[in-house]
């Protein structure tokens, strides 16, 4: 059943699902029973009266279906009617010729809702419905019924999705803070749509809300997919086994070291010293030295969380086949990587 659910139901909006249509088509079903119901209430059912008009089917797709959609807000739905509606009715009463008339409203009626920021697909259609309404309608027909019906759909709208806990109008959630070196900005973001151009049936906010959120799920992935290779530091200063305890405590001082990778004769790693084991006796680097904290090239970084949290250990040694030292990964490179992350979600991201 689930497969032929999907088979058959492809949505063209992102973020859209098949209960949400369902929902949506039993809200619009019922939101303009309630508005047909209420005009004619209210206006009373003279028969020269619609008492609904065709652009309300249009404007209910937007409201139900598309609630976050910049065109679906009350002023675009209600200014965008009323507005395109009064250009077509003064278009219809002084130009005769219906074709004429009704490509003139249109065209003016897109040019005054984009100006006055109601932009609303279904004013085109309520300015001509107003055109050929204009014969036998007044300059009342924008506000009644049109307006009225405008004004009662979306408030079956704001009745439904606050049922459903929604915010509506839709308000656009605050993005998480971009950090200190953020991959982009607003600027960029307008940038691109003009280099795009074209218009996108979402708001910048939106927009940029939903890229950062898109940069953090890409982080919490590259920190999945990170292994020791990826962030280790590959030149590896070491010391011999047979290294005497104050040649151990110069290099720790020359080279500013917590600890230093202890190796055989043959360049394996056979473990590490730091300032804890100079305090023990001994005289060599193989008296003095405690086991290394060891992985391999392909290890997932983010099991080394563990060896430098719970195990306190400073630095993690990268082994090759033959057990040599090829790279090591320290605290502050883990530190690197965090605060990369940091700069693009403006918060640490789970790993999980």
């Amino acid at each position: 059943m689930k497969h032929l659910r999907v088979k058959l139901f492809s949505p063209i909006l992102a973020g859209a699902t098949f209960s949400d249509r369902i929902l949506a088509s039993v809200a619009a079903l019922i939101g303009i029973a309630v508005t047909g119901f209420l005009s004619g209430m209210l206006a009373g059912k003279a028969p020269h009266l619609l008492l609904l008009v065709p652009p309300m089917g249009a404007s209910a797709v937007l409201l139900f279906a598309v609630p976050s959609s910049p065109m679906a807000q009350p002023w675009p739905t209600i200014g965008g009617n009323v507005i395109s509606a009064f250009v077509g009715i003064f278009i219809g009463h002084t130009i005769a010729e219906p074709v004429l008339a009704a490509g003139i409203a249109v065209g003016v009626a897109i040019a005054l809702m984009s100006l006055l920021r109601c932009l609303h697909p279904p004013g085109g259609a309520a300015a001509l419905v107003a055109v050929f309404a204009a014969p036998s309608a007044s300059y009342l027909f924008p506000l009644v019924p049109i307006g009225l019906n405008a004004v009662l759909l979306v408030a079956c709208a704001f009745a439904y999705h606050r049922v459903l806990g929604r915010a509506y109008p839709h308000v656009t959630a605050k993005p998480a803070a971009p950090g200190v070196s953020p991959t982009f900005d607003e600027k960029d973001i307008e940038g691109a749509l003009l280099d795009l151009g074209e218009a996108f049936d979402i708001s910048k906010s939106d927009l940029e809300r939903l890229l950062r959120e898109i940069e953090k799920r890409a982080l919490a992935r590259s920190y999945r997919d990170l292994t020791c290779a990826d962030i280790m530091t590959a030149k590896v200063i070491t010391i011999g086994d047979d290294a005497s305890q104050h040649q151990a405590r110069s290099m720790l001082a020359e080279y500013d070291f917590r600890t230093l990778p202890v190796v055989d004769a043959e360049g394996r790693l056979i473990g590490m010293i730091g300032q804890r084991e100079l305090e023990r006796h001994g005289s060599t680097a193989r008296e003095l030295m405690s086991a290394p904290a060891t992985a391999i090239a392909a290890t997932p970084a983010l099991a080394l969380i563990d060896k430098f949290a719970r195990d306190r250990v400073h630095a993690v040694y990268v082994l090759d086949e033959a057990g040599k030292a090829i790279g090591v990964v320290t605290e502050a490179d883990w530190l690197a990587v965090l605060t990369r992350g940091l700069n693009v979600a403006g918060e640490v991201m789970p790993a999980a």
